[in-house]
């Protein structure tokens, strides 16, 4: 009875037994084994890398092409990509029509994601100049070559001629956004000079825009 019984176990061994049986067994079989598993491994992993993509992968637009400071955007500049989601940078632009006729700050490299940071305006401003209430002025300086030594984040005092020839500081301590880059500012439309995006408290902005529209005004570097 106990032979018959060691015979019955011998015959149909279990699960664990055969486990015990491959690896104390010879090394093709130990080889064999392995490889099977490996080749599960492979496949349960493509499986997860060919899933994820659609799942998780969000639209980014990027810059489409090196693009210089000053740069305003059109259809040409932007293009859409698909980013992992733990990879997409706070306040990244999903869609290109927000950025269209925007202008850039700071040169961006192809492939770039644009954030609305990077782009004049409210967020930007508050942003370089550190104040909440920052709003974006333009600025037209006569003198093309005073704009060429500006660059963003330069501090300037923004000034304009006043009675016995003593400026009056319409703001101090204005940040610069960008200069608008050369062939952006409607050539031949417009009175010559560069135009200047400064970062100013909300308090300052309207007083240095009324006076860029009636008076001449120019910068101070710091």
């Amino acid at each position: 009875m106990a032979r018959s019984r060691t015979r019955g176990r011998s015959l149909s061994p279990r699960l664990t037994e055969r486990l015990v049986e491959t690896v104390r067994g010879p090394g093709w079989r130990r080889t064999a084994l392995l490889r099977r598993g490996a080749a599960g491994l492979l496949a349960v992993l493509a499986l997860v890398l060919a899933v994820l993509p659609s799942e998780a992968g969000s639209p980014v637009v990027v810059a489409a092409r090196d693009l210089a400071s000053g740069t305003v955007l059109g259809p040409a500049d932007l293009a859409v990509a698909t980013w992992p989601a733990a990879l997409v940078p706070n306040g990244a632009l999903r869609a290109p029509e927000p950025a269209g006729g925007r202008v850039l700050v700071g040169a961006a490299r192809a492939g770039e994601p644009l954030t609305d940071v990077r782009l004049t305006g409210r967020e930007s401003a508050a942003l370089l100049l550190g104040r909440p209430d920052a709003a974006a002025v333009p600025v037209r300086l006569p003198d093309a070559d005073v704009a060429a030594l500006l660059t963003p984040g330069s501090r300037v005092d923004v000034v304009t001629p006043g009675r016995d020839d003593r400026p009056v500081v319409l703001a101090a301590d204005a940040a610069v956004l960008t200069v608008l880059a050369p062939g952006q500012d409607a050539p031949g439309r417009g009175p010559p000079g560069r135009l200047v995006l400064v970062a100013l408290p909300r308090s300052e902005a309207a007083r240095v825009a009324a006076a860029a529209l009636s008076e001449q005004v120019a910068v101070t570097l710091r």
